[in-house]
């Protein structure tokens, strides 16, 4: 069967060659100011400059040397491709909105290291499959995360005035092509390529506010799964029905393997991709718990994809999510953290370990207040508040507003500064605010009070 890779890679080159028509971003995404519907819910970064300045070498030669060196040291692989700098962030094309933070995620993959919470989390579940569905489940978690517009959104039926696609909730890195939102933005070519039975892991990359469970990028699993009219001819139900009992009873399975004796309730919910859609929950630790959206895939998907006559359901959960639940994770910042007192606490296959936290560092909070102006969003401000302090920012939070009489409209936000790892000086933190500032005037067109 065809590789996925080489989808990624033929479409790097293409995108490539469009460079010189891509299409200036549609206003309407760069105002847009909603939050993403809960079929795309989302998830801070360090954002330091991935390639630093160096000085210029004296000779046209040792220049031409210097540049490919610096090249070939910032490029990433994964899945057999390999990924540069200069193919996800692209100052001069005003379709790209991918800063350098970002691009220092890529290739990282969390999820592939065996000691790592999220790789013991993604693990488990592999074992859960493995024991009720010996060799069924294909596994796939290095896939990269480079996608088409038509991956990511079209092949699963994201409508196109869904908020998801707007340059405010997705990083673009041309007018065709995005870092992945999901994982569902493989499951076409999986389709296509023979797979009836999959797991997809991944890193997925999304635009949204910063406080402790919410960051830029993070890590989901999908579950996949086609039947036949052959498989439910003799249950007496319809191939909707079926795939939908089958589901629940598979995925009840998964959180009592992950949660033990728990109970649980569905919800009924909306994606654009299943019907009927479901939420999992469980009663946990005094609360309900959202594990898992769920559902049957919508009809058009398999189709499209040479299943025509077949059923199917799918399901999707984020891995840091149940993770700082199960780990006793307070802050989602933690699982990029190299500081050995976070990593040396877990280990390969242990689920039951309960982190124990290492710091009781003070937030520092600073406020800061502006006029808006009509193409302001929360989400671009975060996304400029990250770019000075990166990971030393905890929250951004709105602490009021008001609109005058002229029909000026004010914010106040309060930016909370604090590292998981040591203490923050006052002259640090009052450097990052005078430059968080200026950033915020300057490129998102604000009046400073």
């Amino acid at each position: 069967m065809r590789p996925l890779i080489r989808t990624a890679r033929c479409c790097l080159r293409a995108r490539a060659r469009a460079m010189a028509t891509l299409p200036i971003a549609p206003a309407a995404f760069s105002a847009s100011s909603s939050t993403r519907a809960s079929a795309l819910r989302p998830h801070r970064l360090l954002l330091a400059r991935f390639l630093p300045a160096a000085t210029p070498p004296p000779t046209a030669g040792a220049r031409a040397l210097r540049t490919a060196a610096a090249a070939a040291a910032s490029a990433v692989e994964v899945g057999g491709v390999k990924i540069a700098r200069e193919d996800v962030v692209k100052e001069d094309d005003p379709t790209n909105n991918v800063p350098d933070g970002i691009f220092s995620k890529i290739g990282l993959q969390l999820h592939r290291r065996d000691n790592h919470p999220l790789g013991i989390l993604k693990n488990t579940i592999y074992d859960y499959f493995d024991k009720n569905f010996a060799g069924h489940f294909d596994k796939f978690d290095d896939l990269c995360p480079l996608v088409s517009v038509k991956q990511n959104f079209d092949d699963v039926l994201v409508p196109a005035d869904h908020v998801s696609r707007s340059y405010n909730d997705t990083y673009y890195v041309d007018g065709q092509t995005v870092l992945r939102c999901h994982t569902s933005a493989h499951q076409a070519e999986l389709l296509r390529d023979g797979h009836t039975h999959f797991l997809v892991t991944g890193d997925v990359y999304r635009r949204d506010s910063i406080d402790s469970t919410h960051y830029p990028v993070f890590h989901q699993m999908e579950g996949f799964r086609v039947f036949s009219p052959d498989d439910w001819s003799d249950s007496g139900m319809d191939g909707t029905a079926y795939a939908a009992t089958d589901l629940k009873k598979t995925l009840e399975g998964l959180a009592r393997h992950l949660f033990g004796a728990v109970e649980m309730r569905w919800v009924d919910t909306y994606f654009p991709f299943t019907n009927p859609s479901f939420e999992l929950e469980i009663y946990f630790q005094d609360d309900w718990l959202e594990v898992l959206g769920c559902g049957v895939t919508e009809q058009e998907i398999l189709k499209r994809n040479g299943r025509t006559d077949h059923v199917a359901w799918a399901f999707g959960l984020g891995l840091e999510r149940l993770a700082m639940v199960l780990f006793d994770i307070p802050d989602i910042r933690l699982f990029w953290s190299n500081d050995k007192r976070f990593t040396s606490q877990f280990s390969e296959g242990k689920l039951d370990v309960k982190f124990k936290p290492f710091s009781k560092f003070p937030p520092c909070y600073k406020d800061m207040s502006f006029w808006i102006n009509d193409a302001f969003t929360e989400n671009n401000l975060c996304e400029v508040v990250r770019g000075i302090a990166g990971d030393l920012v905890e929250e951004v939070k709105l602490i009021d507003n008001f609109t005058n009489k002229k029909g000026m409209t004010s914010h106040c936000y309060r930016i909370a500064y604090r590292s998981m790892e040591r203490s923050l000086t006052d002259e640090e933190i009052n450097s990052l605010q005078l430059n968080v500032r200026e950033a915020v005037k300057s490129k998102l067109n604000v009046e400073l009070r």
